[in-house]
């Protein structure tokens, strides 16, 4: 039986970080015992769960859904949603590196015009 301070701690997280995941019901508020809440290893495995699913990029509302699909084990469900997250990660390295591309040319422009001509990068970002 764990304190919330040593929850957060084997997770890595602050307390307030649990008790927003309690607010939002990912994770349920144990009863008092002996004038403290005691977090089971139940509750540790779901708080790692949540963090390594949000490292994977689901939001919290997803990894809510996968919370329950866990226990119904629903795995078509499961591979919709990681689905539905790849889709769009691959939207957003796509934009990222568009991004990081556009910022290279404009880096080769302005360091081979020289210090006399306008910067490309701040020329480029002008309105």
């Amino acid at each position: 039986m764990l304190t919330i301070g040593k929850l957060a701690k084997e997770v890595n997280i602050g307390v307030e970080t649990v008790r927003y995941y309690q607010r939002k019901g990912l994770i349920e508020v144990p009863n008092k015992t002996e004038g403290f809440r005691k977090y089971s290893a139940d509750d540790l495995r779901r708080l790692k769960f949540i963090k390594e699913a949000q490292k994977a990029g689901f939001t919290l509302n997803e990894i809510k859904e996968l919370l329950a699909l866990d226990t119904s084990h629903d795995h078509e469900r499961a591979q919709q949603l990681a689905s539905a997250r790849i889709k769009e990660l691959d939207a957003k390295i796509e934009e990222m590196q568009q991004a990081r591309d556009r910022l290279k040319t404009l880096f080769h422009q302005c360091e081979t015009s020289g210090t006399h001509k306008p910067c490309a990068i701040l020329k480029a970002f002008e309105v």
